[in-house]
């Protein structure tokens, strides 16, 4: 059944952190520290429901700490920052008791949290703090960032325990055949979606639902080595019964120890974890940078100052004396750490506390191993912007602002070609909001003639405030980008931004044209689904738009940067087939929960949806009947209106009668038609392999399944014909036991598809004199249900599908249970049906801040103007395993055409006016094309619509040679469109890949 408003509020990070979840509202975790990383921390786990997170901190807010310090006010100015910090939080969630401390940490004080966060600490601090943590069991973690480059540690114990190290549902197969030996061998089908092995040597499986070997049902879990892609080895099964089919293979998590040492220790011996052993050296020398500006610090009071040769070379120094003992150190990597380490960064805060945060939800919920001790994160390739390196001290001096922390980094101009930034921000979800957050901290469209639009068509629901930092409760079914837009001006009055509603897609083009997306300077892409997402890169290659591409699942995400004539395109995978399973597996032969959940939506439509929507149709147009052919439709809009309820009791009758046809008698009718023992040919058995033999159920009231779904599919019954419903368990009860059904007795003939392979259909006569009493029963009924004075209009309501609604997700889950029960397949739990029949994506802050923030390092290249494929980044990071990888973007690909080499972003561009002033002819574009580059052109094209075919008849010719570009869309009737892409071809050139040729723009007048 249905969870609580918790449950709903955190519904997708459940899918990400799993069971450990429930540990959260009991844990206490404290953050020393709210400056930039320190407030991303914090936010994080306020969103994600940490029981208490209390604040530490003793320095007082200034102007420099809201360069990266999303939760301060102008107000909070010269407060405590812990204290202004608290008031902010506070209002994100309030499940979460949110406390701001401003004295020492005390090892009594300490000791009441299961986690310990320092940032902006120092190195005596730290180790201070962190032997208490390690000696309490205390897990304990350090953040820190400076300027461009950030470091994380973790100790969490010599004994942690890790419930379950994996990322995703663990594995299941099913079963074809188990051989009788020591050691047995298993082989298992694969699934819809798997490529390559399924198992890995070592894994642990159990298995359920199999018959004739049933020594193996709930047997404990054993140990597997791989064959191949489809055969296990086990243990001894020369005893067992004879395996005759079915079955289900699962894996098995399993508990994982890790042992830490501690940051003493560590410092010393560090683990370093790493994406690519090439790295390491890199990582190496950042450690050595980050313990000598602890040490510069010490020595001078103060950081290295931005762009002081001086300064970076005493810090030089200082790591060269560290690392005379841990190898080899890469002076520049040092010496440009420290030139800029007096800067603060909202994105590399952003990334860094993001981390930060994972390792404390790995910590609590014992989900996903940790840390292996340190890593380090650097966006150090910014510095080789041309024209960075030729930055002074002057350039990067503190001017008094908010952004002197951006300023100490990349100088004060780059700061007012920030403010002059006009940008499209595509989807307000929670991508949206970590980039708009970002943006709002950076100054982006800060300008007078700065702009930023954001649009997105949804309303902020329920579900969204986990991860959506810029939503609140009172902001429920509120416009996403209205409130979006409003929390960016709180934040950063000076930001110039926008909101709109609308979707970016063809219907909208007339908004958001070619002359729109040519006066950007870029657009950020925080969209949800893969189809808006490659429109989108499609009009931003067209016009020749930087882009800046975002996704996140579960704890993985990826960020791509599209840079005109410098990159590759992006090329977006294709779209998942959601609910792509074959009729013939859905409708009788299933073998997984995802085939009885699949089941169940279909049958939430075909029960809620399509037949109201029929009837509707039937009541309010008269000619309804006349389009229908003979058949199935007429049928259900009889039967429809046949069943039509007078009362709940009428809607709990129709609700126990669908679920003996469903789980008892079409159940029956299949064992009779291919009974138990069929064989498919002598001696192969017909249940076997991809076929589990079912059972037929017996309704009980007193089963909570049976009754859950009788009151999900009554109430919805209900609703569809405007009854009012009832929730009392215990009245359904007494009603179904009244219910009495006649015996079921199989249909003789009946034939069942076994694939789905297309086969004849057998033409049935129609019955004239039953179909004239059928379309005459139903025009009565209309006539006497518009006669109606309580009849409304619509008559019935549709349901549509809603994975946020609780009856929805309670038929779904009953329904594809009691299926499952017929197939011996393991049931799914409320919450996990409602990820699987909603295509629910997980979701977590963590994974989208830190998604963001590497977005936002890229936009700054963009801003600057780069033009160095080797400055730029694509990035793929899995919290999970905290690994982050980014790697240079392939570059744009070339080709031949005409004689000469074009780019993927080169295009052909003609202004398309004739010399009246009107809209060019066809004819007048042949002859550009001929005059310009030489190309006799044999076809042009506007989508399917042939504008000119020189193999056409004379006349046709003439005819498509004289039409005005104009008026060939209206011929084709097309909409009225300012700019056109044409597709043509050229003689002696067809054999080309149709891709391989420049497009051609034409802009009409």
């Amino acid at each position: 059944m249905a969870g609580s408003e918790e449950e709903a509020r955190y519904s997708r990070q459940l899918y990400v952190l799993g069971g450990g979840a429930r540990r959260l509202p009991e844990s206490a975790v404290l953050v020393s520290g709210l400056r930039g990383t320190g407030a991303q921390v914090a936010t994080a786990l306020v969103l994600a429901g940490t029981g208490c997170v209390v604040l530490h901190d003793c320095g007082t807010v200034c102007a420099a700490d809201r360069t990266q310090q999303f939760l301060l006010k102008e107000s909070d100015l010269g407060q405590n920052r812990a204290k202004a910090s608290q008031r902010a939080l506070a209002e994100l969630n309030p499940h979460v008791v949110v406390k701001a401390h401003t004295g020492e940490l005390s090892e009594a004080f300490l000791a009441s949290f299961k986690v310990v966060v320092l940032t902006e600490s120092s190195l005596e601090e730290q180790l201070r703090v962190g032997d208490l943590c390690h000696a309490r069991g205390i897990c304990f973690i350090v953040a820190d960032t400076k300027g461009l480059a950030g470091q994380l540690f973790c100790d969490f114990g010599e004994h942690f325990v890790v419930d379950d190290p994996a990322e995703g549902d663990p594995v299941s197969a099913a079963v074809e055949h188990i051989s009788q030996g020591n050691p047995g061998v298993v082989t298992h089908m694969g699934t819809e979606n798997s490529h390559g092995q399924l198992f890995h040597d070592g894994d642990l499986v159990t298995f359920s639902g199999v018959q004739g070997m049933t020594e193996l049902n709930g047997q404990v879990p054993v140990p597997v080595h791989v064959l191949d892609a489809f055969r296990l080895e086990i243990s001894d099964t020369s005893s067992f019964s004879p395996y005759r089919c079915g079955g289900l293979v699962s894996q098995v998590q399993q508990r994982q120890e890790c042992s830490h040492k501690s940051l003493c220790q560590a410092l010393a011996e560090p683990k370093i974890q790493v994406a690519s052993p090439e790295d390491l050296p890199r990582s190496r020398s950042l450690h050595a940078a980050f313990q000598a500006l602890h040490a510069f610090r010490r020595e001078r009071g103060r950081l290295p100052r931005p762009r002081a040769p001086a300064d970076a070379e005493r810090l030089l120094e200082l790591a060269r004396s560290l690392r005379a003992q841990q190898g080899p150190l890469d002076e520049d990597i040092v010496r440009a750490f420290a030139t800029v380490s007096a800067g603060d960064l909202c994105p590399v805060a952003a990334v860094v506390g993001a981390l930060a945060a994972q390792e404390v939800l790995k910590a609590i919920t014992r989900k996903f191993v940790p840390l292996e001790q340190w890593l380090y994160f650097d966006a150090l390739e910014c510095l080789a912007l041309a024209g960075a390196a030729q930055l002074t001290e002057a350039d990067c001096a503190p001017r008094g602002s908010r952004y002197d922390g951006q300023i100490a980094v990349f100088g004060a101009n780059f700061q007012e070609t920030l403010g002059h930034q006009k940008y499209l921000v595509v989807g307000a979800g929670a991508i949206g909001c970590e980039l708009l957050k970002n943006f709002a901290m950076m100054g982006l469209a800060a300008g007078p003639d700065g702009e930023l639009i954001v649009t997105d068509m949804d309303t902020v629901a329920l579900s969204n405030l986990h991860r959506q930092f810029l939503y609140r409760s009172a902001d429920i079914s509120e416009p996403k980008s209205v409130v979006a837009a409003a929390a960016v001006q709180r934040m950063n009055p000076d930001v110039r931004v926008t909101a709109h509603q609308n979707q970016v897609g063809p219907a909208t083009e007339m908004l958001y044209g070619d002359n729109f997306f040519q006066r950007l300077d870029g657009v950020a892409s925080a969209l949800d689904t893969i189809e808006a997402r490659t429109y989108l890169e499609r009009r931003c290659l067209r016009c020749r738009t930087p882009l800046l591409d975002s996704g996140t699942e579960g704890t993985r995400g990826n960020v791509l940067a599209m840079v005109p004539s410098l990159t590759e395109p992006l090329r977006p995978a294709s779209a998942p087939r959601d609910g792509a399973f074959p009729m013939c597996t859905l409708q009788h032969f299933p073998r997984t929960i995802q085939h009885t959940l699949q089941w169940a939506r279909d049958e939430f439509e075909g029960l809620f949806q399509l037949p109201a929507e029929q009837v509707n149709q039937f009541m309010e147009d008269p000619a309804f009947l006349e389009q229908q052919l003979p058949g199935k439709v007429l049928e259900q809009v009889w039967e429809s209106l046949q069943e039509r309820p007078r009362d709940w009791r009428d809607c709990v009758r129709w609700a126990r009668r669908r679920w003996q046809r469903c789980y008892h008698d079409a159940i029956t009718q299949l064992l009779h038609i291919y009974p138990p023992e069929h064989e498919t040919s002598p001696g192969v058995p017909f249940w076997a392999g991809d076929r589990s033999c079912p059972h037929p159920l017996t309704f009980n009231p007193d089963n909570d399944t049976h009754l859950d779904y009788v009151l999900a599919a009554a109430h919805l019954f209900a609703q569809v014909h405007r009854v009012p419903p009832c929730r009392d368990r215990a009245a359904i009860q007494a009603m179904l036991r009244d219910v009495v059904l006649p015996p079921f007795a199989p249909q003789e003939g009946l034939q069942i598809p076994l694939t789905e392979e297309p086969t004849e259909e057998v033409q049935v006569p129609t019955d004239h004199r039953q179909l004239t009493e059928l379309i005459q029963d139903l025009v009565q009924w209309r006539q006497e249900l518009v006669g109606d004075e309580d009849t409304q209009a619509p008559l019935m309501e549709p349901i549509h599908f809603e994975k946020d609604n609780d009856v929805h997700i309670d038929f779904i889950t009953a329904a594809s249970n009691l299926r499952a029960e017929n197939y011996g397949i393991s049931p799914a739990k409320w919450q996990e049906s409602k990820r699987i029949a909603g295509r629910i994506v997980p979701a977590i802050i963590t994974t989208t801040a830190a998604v963001a923030g590497l977005a936002c390092l890229e936009l700054y290249k963009l801003v600057w103007g780069c033009q160095e494929l080797g400055c730029y980044r694509n990035s793929n990071i899995s919290l999970s395993a905290c690994l982050l990888l980014r790697v240079q973007p392939p570059p744009a690909h070339t080709y031949r055409y005409g004689g000469r080499e074009w780019s993927c972003w080169d295009r052909l561009e003609l202004r398309a006016v004739g010399a009246d002033g009107q809209a060019m002819t066809v004819q007048e574009v042949l002859d550009w094309l001929q005059r310009t580059h030489g190309w006799t052109v044999t076809m042009l094209l506007c989508g399917d619509t042939v504008l000119y075919d020189s193999k056409a008849d004379a006349e046709t010719r003439a005819r498509q040679q004289a039409q005005r570009l104009s008026e060939s869309l209206e011929d084709a009737r097309m909409p009225q469109q300012q700019d056109l892409e044409l597709l043509y071809m050229c003689e002696g050139k067809d054999a080309e890949a149709e891709d391989s040729r420049p497009p051609l723009l034409c802009s009409l007048p």
